[in-house]
């Protein structure tokens, strides 16, 4: 090493420069330290990063005991040949010859100076951790049960590439382009974590351009469930992580160049080496049990958000195309449902009653012996029923989406096309009820405790959310008002009224709503008074905070809400349902896969009752199974097929 260059080195803490991240780089030979220092620098016009005048602080090379400089805690620095700087035999540290303030000790208030060996320590393990975040956030999958240990002893072709980038640009470019990529870095593996949330919650990952509003509709249910407090400690959990993320990942990537920069050969050496493994796994097909060790999973990732993002925009003209086309829409009104005229009509949406609750075997002897019961009680007092399967167009949540989707007849598969229906002049299954002036067409909607302005667009004459039921007990975690409560609220405001016209009610149950504890149990229907007596009750159920540290007892606790919701339905027609009623329930999608135990499946069971025999004769050639319970193999439709299907059953032609 030069004189100049040792000096120049020296001289750095009186003129702001600091010690080197990785004290592993402070003794190099001369022709290595040449190679990383000179060329590039004169070459680009501008001094390297490891120089004094560019570096960041904690970069500059950190004498050994051997180099020229020794310094003692406390202990003035002695001149010597090699010295750029002589503060004088009575000078102290930080004071200048004349006693007046001095330059700051370097490295972390001198404490690096003072404690060599710990601090070397300290650089060593941040380099590490630095390196370990890096990884992670390359190989992260997106989805909680995709992560295993193989996920991570990956080689990504990402990492590779952009480690070869940033070896060959200049200095000042490389900078910038550090930054910036451990900033974009960030924001993809944020985007993962918000996928683990969806895929937990929606068995889908984030869309980019339709799901926004899906956030403020977490936070309500968490406000909802665990209170205010639970919220914001919820929310600021989520921000603080977040921004961890974005900053450490980006400090990250900045601390890891410039590591490399300072041992460009050997880094050099180790990226070709990569590069070259890489594609000779990708070649061979070589894998680590069922992972490809070879990886471009980011690029896929990043790929498919692009097309996803495509999709999403272009889905308004292909969602207005579908909405135009309507087999419906010209026909006169007193052709419309005709068999039906006279009857009422009930379509109840059982919140999350899924196809798992009856397949899956933890759950189907339970779930099978209540729907058995039901029919037995139905039959016993002159209802027959018959049962399907629908398809949804949403799982875990979304409910809306379901019920527009059987409503409208047309796929509502995201908030974007719920927004272009609501505000559309499409026909729904209700509003051709009040088309035909039949019908006094009313809604029963426990969820709803706010301001609902699409409940217009579905055609209803009067709509009673949880304010207008007259419930005065308490909620059910997210439940406002217990299924039982609100059947006989139906019961009470319209249904048993005297000498009214005949109904067409939307009912939609909201006790089998996530999170399912605690949850309601049946009492006799005379007792129900204002609702007052389901304090009690809430007391005797469980506490959702300790149900969800354990699947299956999350499991349990939905069966026996679905068992719940199903028995407060029959129950209220076998004591309240007449010759003229016909009721048709259903569920609106399968429950959350902490559930489903990973099942994708978006079947849910429908199932029409009625006492005249009429009404299903209509029906016949759907070839439904008898009772409440669909058989395995019993027809399969798209919820958007319904509509039309029950239209043309009870229209003139039926």
């Amino acid at each position: 090493m030069s004189l100049f260059t040792r000096s120049r080195q020296l001289s750095d803490p009186t003129e702001g420069g600091a010690e080197p991240d990785d004290d592993t780089a402070v003794k190099e030979p001369a022709g290595e330290q040449a190679e990383a220092e000179k060329p590039e620098a004169e070459t680009a016009g501008e001094p390297e990063p490891e120089t004094a005048g560019e570096m960041e602080p904690d970069t500059a090379p950190e004498a050994e005991p051997n180099t020229a400089v020794e310094t003692e805690p406390d202990t003035a620095p002695k001149a010597g040949p090699d010295k750029a700087v002589d503060a004088g035999p009575d000078t102290a540290p930080g004071t200048g010859s004349d006693g007046s303030p001095g330059p700051v000790k370097p490295g972390w208030f001198g404490w690096r100076r003072r404690y060599p060996r710990a601090a070397r320590g300290v650089s060593i393990g941040t380099t590490v951790l630095a390196g370990a975040l890096v990884l992670f956030a390359l190989l992260v999958p997106n989805q909680v049960d995709k992560i295993e240990f193989a996920s991570f002893v990956r080689i990504p072709a990402e990492g590779v590439l952009l480690a070869g980038l940033l070896l060959a640009l200049p200095p000042k470019a490389r900078r910038i382009t550090a930054v910036v990529m451990g900033a974009f870095l960030g924001l993809v593996t944020i985007l993962k974590f918000v996928d683990m949330g969806f895929y937990q919650i929606l068995a889908r990952p984030f869309d980019l351009v339709l799901d926004w509003i899906l956030i403020e509709n977490g936070t309500d249910f968490l406000r909802e469930t665990f209170g205010r407090t639970g919220q914001v400690l919820a929310v600021t959990g989520v921000i603080v992580l977040f921004v961890a993320v974005l900053v450490l990942t980006t400090l990250s990537v900045v601390r890891l160049t410039r590591l490399m920069v300072r041992h460009r050969p050997v880094a050099a050496r180790t990226t070709l080496i990569l590069g070259t493994a890489w594609i000779t796994c990708m070649t061979l097909g070589l894998q680590i049990g069922t992972v490809p060790i070879a990886t471009k999973g980011n690029a896929e990732f990043l790929g498919n958000r692009v097309e996803q993002v495509r999709a999403g925009l272009a889905d308004a003209r292909v969602f207005e195309k579908q909405a135009a086309v309507d087999a419906f829409a010209d026909t006169p009104p007193d052709q419309l449902l005709t068999g039906l005229r006279g009857k009422d009509v009930l379509f109840t949406f059982i919140e999350s009653y899924g196809r798992v609750a009856i397949d899956d075997p933890a759950m189907a002897q339970q779930t099978d012996a209540v729907l058995k019961e039901g029919t037995g009680r139905l039959k016993a007092a002159g209802f027959a029923s018959r049962s399907g399967w629908l398809q949804s167009p949403v799982t875990g949540a979304g409910s809306w989406l379901a019920h527009s989707t059987f409503l409208s007849g047309l796929w509502i598969k995201n908030q974007q096309r719920y927004r272009n229906l609501t505000t559309s002049d499409r026909m729904t299954l209700t509003n051709y009820f009040g088309k035909t002036g039949a019908w006094r067409t009313v809604g029963i909607v426990p969820g709803v405790r706010r301001a609902w302005p699409e409940g217009k667009y579905f055609g209803l004459d009067h709509i009673y959310d949880s304010e207008h039921l007259g419930y005065h007990g308490p909620y059910f975690s997210w439940t406002p008002v217990p299924d039982q409560f609100s059947m006989e609220a139906f019961q009470r405001l319209e249904h048993g009224k005297k000498d009214r016209e005949p109904i067409m009610a939307e009912i939609i149950l909201a006790s089998s709503h996530n999170p399912w504890s605690p949850i309601a149990r049946m009492i006799d229907w005379d007792d129900l008074g204002d609702g007052s007596v389901f304090h009690r009750i809430k007391k005797e159920g469980t506490n959702p905070t300790e149900v969800w540290k354990d699947p299956e007892k999350v499991r349990t606790e939905y069966r026996r809400a679905i068992e719940y919701s199903i028995r407060s339905l029959t129950e209220w027609v076998e004591r309240y349902g007449d010759e003229d009623t016909v009721l048709v329930f259903l569920g609106d999608h399968q429950p959350v896969p902490t559930v489903t135990a990973g099942d994708t499946g978006k079947d849910v069971p429908i199932t029409i009752v009625a006492k005249d025999e009429k009404v299903l004769d209509r029906v016949a050639d759907w070839n439904w199974t008898d009772g409440l319970k669909p058989a395995a193999n019993a027809p399969r439709w798209g919820m958007d097929k319904f509509r039309d299907r029950f239209m043309t059953a009870y229209g003139p032609q039926g």
